[in-house]
């Protein structure tokens, strides 16, 4: 079976097959969709897929973290083949459908907002997620700004890619929003020189409070906005001292904080979300924007927050034609399922501990490779031309992508620099997989460096 298989090239890359399709890709799709990884799918199970000419890889980006459960899960087919069988779609702004009911009261048992009493509406991606999220703290408090980060990634919609960091997503598609204003998120790999971590927690605290000074004050801030682990940042997690420090700087100014898990969500942390280790430490956000993983694959996206906060939202705020649809709500309520009855939460912790010994080891051996982060195994490498300049070395990332997408396994990179290798394996995938792409990316560097 494809899922327990190991990578195998059979050709040069692309194939032919796969070669003749992606030459069709460059004249029916804009080329600002880009793909660099010389393989078309035709199949995939568990953190396994197949391409046209019969290569196999495995894949360690899992369509960039939504693919926690893998590809093609059985009970995952069937129960969006019955939901399939009696209707599609129904809006739930026209008729009910018990499906949303269902996933929204899941929704409110699991996520861990501060209010124990929790309502969740559902969108169809991480983008339109945080919109909603955006849109409820603004409705809610009355107020205009929201404060984010550094390193930020929200997505492409326009506010989104306003609160984006990197430009190069909002690339000449300005004007801008208004009212989003920008802190310094806690790097601490390249912090101050000559601080220790409290004391560098307590330098992005005070760059947070210049925020207030400088741009806008706090009685005009509606929400602050953070994700747990930065994504498309570097996979940088946010220090839990930091983010207590953020949670009472919100509480002491009527300033809700949301929690963009968009990525981080749904068992990749070693918990369902990475706001169960926030709550645990008594500082659990007040808004919580979650996608990606929820439905296996089907696009859906959900915000949950305090019943007191979302049901003051002015009707027609917040909705629309295809949130929380039928089939994707099926789907997700399975892929939870699924992960609570498979401990994946017990598993990314066993998977985590296996990648940090060996990216520990590299750490040791190889100069290039500077700091090994993460929570749970969303896990990122950084690379660096030495470990005492910390010179951000995209140039051999992206050779080890590429040097490992020839030996069948699938990575991609990631942060500010484009020199972190994410990890962002599928939760299935098995101890001989893990020990097959450990390989291969080991070769990889040794290759490339």
């Amino acid at each position: 079976m494809l899922k327990n298989a190991l990578p195998k090239i059979n050709t040069p890359l692309p194939g032919p097959k796969a070669r003749a399709i992606i030459e069709r890709r460059a004249q029916a799709m804009p080329g600002a969709v880009k793909c660099s990884y010389p393989c078309v799918i035709s199949r995939g199970e568990g953190a396994m897929l197949e391409d046209v000419d019969g290569n196999v890889f495995l894949d360690w980006v899992g369509g960039v973290g939504v693919l926690n459960i893998g590809y093609s899960h059985p009970e995952l087919i069937a129960a969006v083949k019955e939901q399939s069988e009696k209707f599609f779609h129904a809006m739930m702004n026209i008729v009910t459908h018990e499906g949303y009911i269902k996933l929204a009261e899941k929704m409110n048992q699991i996520v861990p907002v501060k209010n124990k009493i929790r309502k969740t509406m559902f969108a169809n991606s991480g983008a339109e997620a945080i919109e909603n999220a955006v849109k409820i703290a603004k409705s809610f408090t009355g107020r205009p700004n929201i404060i984010v980060f550094s390193g930020a990634f929200h997505g492409r919609t326009l506010l989104a890619s306003t609160m984006t960091a990197k430009k190069a997503y909002a690339y000449g598609i300005g004007p801008l929003p208004d009212g989003v204003y920008r802190a310094e998120f806690p790097y601490l790999y390249r912090g101050p020189r000559g601080y220790n971590e409290a004391e560098a927690i307590e330098y992005y605290i005070e760059k947070l409070k210049k925020v207030f000074d400088e741009a806008s004050p706090a009685e005009y801030a509606a929400a602050v906005v953070l994700e747990p682990v930065q994504g498309e940042g570097g996979f940088i997690p946010a220090p839990l001292e930091w983010v207590k420090a953020v949670r009472k700087i919100c509480d002491d100014n009527g300033i809700l904080l949301i929690a963009d898990e968009v990525q981080t969500g749904f068992a990749r942390s070693g918990k369902m979300f990475v706001s169960n280790y926030w709550e645990e430490a008594g500082c659990a956000p007040d808004i919580i924007a979650a996608a990606k993983s929820i439905a296996g694959g089907i696009p859906l996206s959900a915000v949950t927050a305090g019943a007191h906060i979302i049901d003051g939202v002015k009707n027609g705020i917040i909705g629309g034609t295809f949130g929380g649809n039928a089939l994707a709500c099926a789907s997700a309520l399975k892929v939870i399922e699924i992960m609570e009855r498979e401990n994946l939460c017990e598993r990314s912790l066993e998977i985590a501990k296996k990648c940090r010994e060996e990216f520990g080891k590299w750490m040791e051996e190889y100069q290039e490779v500077g700091d090994v982060r993460g929570i749970g195994c969303m896990m990122g490498i950084e690379f660096v031309t030495d470990k005492k300049s910390k010179t951000p070395n995209p140039g051999l990332v992206s050779d080890i992508v590429a040097c490992a997408a020839r030996h069948g396994l699938i990575i991609e990179s990631a942060g500010a620099y484009s020199n972190v290798i994410r990890f962002l394996c599928p939760l299935v995938v098995t101890d001989e997989q893990l020990d097959c792409g450990l390989e291969i990316l080991k070769s990889s560097i040794e290759a490339c460096r």
